[in-house]
């Protein structure tokens, strides 16, 4: 049975290209190609926000997604952010869109954060990993997108009394 591997990109450099190449096909409708390369860039520094992760197996990419400080400029009070999210046709449908949430939902949680935050154009898919619908926000410049919240806190679904 292989084993995937989700590491920091700073791990392993060498899939950045890669994985600009994804964010700027599936996320940058009308943006340059150069905008994902200086996110990617900059999101590369240990213990530091914004961060990449991404999940190998046998030397082979197969999804990332990032730990932003901010991935919807009309919502920056709300902080951080479960961003890029994506993984390759060929690994879909297997679990790791879900794996790579979970991870970075462990990274977030040990690093104090209380909450994460996540937009997306559809509905119905956060939801079944635990995100909260939290109203529709604005992506520049007049996209409407839906605002999600997942509860970091170790209480978070407990019962109360």
């Amino acid at each position: 049975m292989k084993k995937t591997a989700i590491l920091p990109l700073y791990e392993a450099p060498r899939y950045a290209e890669q994985v600009i190449d994804w964010l700027w096909n599936d996320f940058g409708e009308g943006v340059p190609r150069e905008f994902f390369h200086s996110i990617v860039a900059h999101s590369q520094t240990p213990g530091a926000l914004p961060l990449t992760f991404i999940a190998v197996e046998d030397e082979r990419l197969l999804g990332t997604v990032g730990l932003w400080r901010c991935d919807l400029i009309t919502r920056q009070d709300l902080y951080p952010w479960l961003a890029a999210l994506y993984v390759d046709d060929a690994a879909r449908g297997k679990g790791l869109a879900g794996e790579l949430q979970q991870h970075v939902i462990r990274f977030a949680a040990r690093a104090g954060y209380e909450e994460l935050h996540l937009w997306s154009a559809c509905r119905d898919f956060y939801e079944r990993y635990g995100w909260q619908y939290i109203g529709d926000g604005l992506e520049y410049p007049d996209k409407t997108v839906h605002l999600y919240r997942y509860s970091l806190c170790a209480s978070a679904g407990a019962a109360t009394e």
